[in-house]
């Protein structure tokens, strides 16, 4: 069976910016163009800015009395322990809701998968789910539900030997186990105080126990600002602050920027407009738009490229016998993800290729997908590899149709999605209309690669936890892949990371529009058109772990089947997942 191989390539080819390409040897790209006056931020800039982020709290409650952490849980609400009863709730239609209380184990819910009524959404927390989210939430692969937290924390003895040190994920876990023994002590209907670091914390470093205050600090806002008490929240957030920075450990940053989110919640609820940074944050990103922190986390952080090779080697298997292959990208970005499989089919002797067309779908940045056509097309050429590219520009998506790509009779076609759905949960007549301009395609094969995270709950606690163990990992991962002061790390954590935090936890109908759903939750939604889950092959599978030997911190990368697809987790936690599909 052909295997796709490992290009040796400049990634550097692929920057944004006016690249024009050369071809230097078989395998070798070089940039001569220039790169926008974006990608040249200084780093002394970047460090103001963050200095800003994180001076700001000091120098605002500097005179401000905080008040101390034993004071801050006396204010816990007795809604932790009251009933739930989620059916009575008033929600609006959603994807197919699979929930991860126990009463919803039997799994999906049979009304048809919609994503109507965001503006009368509601945010009514459900106590006990929000309980259980903080007991389950970031089991291992394959873990379990029985075992004990406990389990997490090494004894002394055991800890000093090994000199180990939890995860991000694992901190969260130990302190929301804290917290729930913390929030579900009572006496006499009056919260106990039960200090939530008491002796099974022993074995944890300072800096570890720390971390934990610091998590607790950001639950108790978090609860506060469900039960809108804005005021305790607010002096809950500015602790939590105080303590926390954009460019500590990774604790440190998740809650800084769940913190900064969480005050931007009260800001809207209360009228009160965003601050000067968080505005200027804002407009950043989008002046930003697509830069080189793509092409960094493709070279630094395993994830994007062992998701592209094992559905790059399934494309390769279901056109296998094809000489005119027509793929169709719905979010090309720097066209990198095809440099392997354009490869492969250059050296296919037995059925040579006659012609690879792709087509590049999009709605913005069109200068920027005309470039990336140039680059591929030099590359082929560099390969003599028979060439073209298209691209369709929609000024709305939702005017896409089947008809819009030049298609011919002989052409076998592959469709390639890329964490682009899960762009339009929140406008349901542009996913639904995708996926009849998908399928008026009939393609051979659909590959499909979604966040794998359920970050689209509408109870904002549940989805506050949900995304504050999701982002966690993500965290974790940077501080093991780059060095805390890179300057690209710095720009993704505040321009991509930070702002989708920010939409998340502070943004609630149309407005936001950060959302995920699970790879069970797609299934349903496919279904709905025809289509067909197929078998990932034990190629596709030793495509990714072949990538994984790649990077230097790989072996944190995990591999793990799903059905019949494949997830990438980073120390267990799924990141993303990997599905291929037909139609019927």
């Amino acid at each position: 069976m052909d295997q796709i191989p490992i290009p040796t390539i400049d990634f550097s080819v692929f920057q944004d910016g006016h690249n024009h390409v050369q071809e230097c040897g078989r395998n070798e790209l070089i940039n001569n163009g220039a790169v926008d006056p974006w990608f040249e931020l200084d780093s002394e800039d970047l460090d103001s800015l963050y200095t800003v982020f994180d001076l700001k709290y000091q120098d605002n409650t500097a005179d401000k009395q905080v008040q101390s952490l034993e004071d801050q849980q006396q204010s816990i609400s007795d809604h932790w322990t009251q009933s739930d009863d989620s059916s009575n709730m008033d929600l609006p239609l959603q994807f197919i809701q699979i929930k991860t209380t126990p009463e919803a184990s039997d799994g999906i819910q049979p009304q048809e998968p919609r994503l109507d009524n965001f503006h009368g959404e509601k945010t009514n927390s459900i106590s006990l789910a929000s309980l259980e989210l903080l007991n389950n939430c970031g089991r291992l692969f394959k873990k379990p539900s029985e075992e004990n937290l406990s389990n997490v924390l090494l004894s002394n003895e055991a800890r000093v030997s090994n000199i180990s040190k939890l995860s991000t994920e694992e901190i969260l876990r130990v302190a929301g186990e804290r917290y729930i023994q913390y929030s579900t002590q009572r006496v006499d209907g009056l919260s106990m105080f039960i200090h939530p670091y008491a002796s099974s914390l022993s074995g944890l470093s300072i800096e570890e126990t720390k971390d934990m205050e610091l998590v607790h600090l950001l639950l108790a806002a978090a609860e506060e600002v469900d039960q809108q008490q804005f005021h305790l929240a607010s002096q809950s957030i500015a602790h939590c602050l105080w303590k926390a920075s954009a460019t500590g450990n990774p604790i440190q940053r998740l809650c800084f920027y769940f913190g900064e989110a969480l005050q931007e919640r009260i800001d809207r609820e209360i009228g009160r407009s965003p601050c000067f940074e968080r505005k200027l944050r804002f407009l950043s990103t989008l002046a930003l738009g697509n830069t080189p922190e793509s092409l960094t986390c493709h070279t630094e952080i395993p994830f994007s490229q062992v998701m592209q090779f094992a559905g790059n080697q399934a494309i390769v298997e279901y056109v296998k016998g094809a000489t005119k292959i027509h793929l169709v990208d719905f979010n090309i970005r720097s066209g990198i993800q095809w440099t392997g499989l354009m490869q492969a089919l250059s050296e296919r002797r037995n059925c040579p290729i006659e012609l690879l067309k792709i087509t590049a779908i999009g709605h913005q940045e069109k200068q920027k997908i005309e470039e990336t056509g140039k680059r591929l097309q030099s590359f082929a050429n560099s390969l003599n590899l028979p060439f073209s590219f298209d691209m369709i520009f929609m000024s709305d998506m939702k005017d896409l149709k089947a008809e819009s790509v030049n298609l011919k009779a002989d052409e076998t076609v592959a469709v390639y999605c890329y964490t682009v759905l899960r762009t339009m949960i929140c406008r349901q007549d542009y996913l639904d209309n995708t996926m009849r301009v998908i399928r008026g395609l009939r393609p051979s094969v659909v590959v499909v690669c979604e966040v794998e995270a359920n970050l689209n709950s509408p109870s904002f606690l549940n989805r506050f936890v949900e995304a504050l163990f999701f982002y966690s990992v993500l965290f974790d991962c940077f501080e093991d892949c780059m060095d805390r002061d890179n300057l690209v790390r710095k720009r993704i954590e505040v321009f991509h990371i930070g702002e989708g935090i920010r939409n998340m936890v502070a943004a609630e109908g149309a407005e936001r529009f950060t959302r995920n759903v699970k790879l069970d939750v797609w299934r349903a939604y496919f279904a709905r058109f025809g289509m067909v889950e197929m078998e990932l092959s034990e190629s596709s599978r030793y495509q990714a772990n072949l990538i994984l030997k790649q990077f230097s911190h790989g072996s944190s990368c995990i591999v793990q089947k799903d059905g019949k697809a494949l997830l990438v987790g980073w120390k267990g936690t799924p990141i993303e997942s990997v599905s291929i599909w037909k139609f019927l």
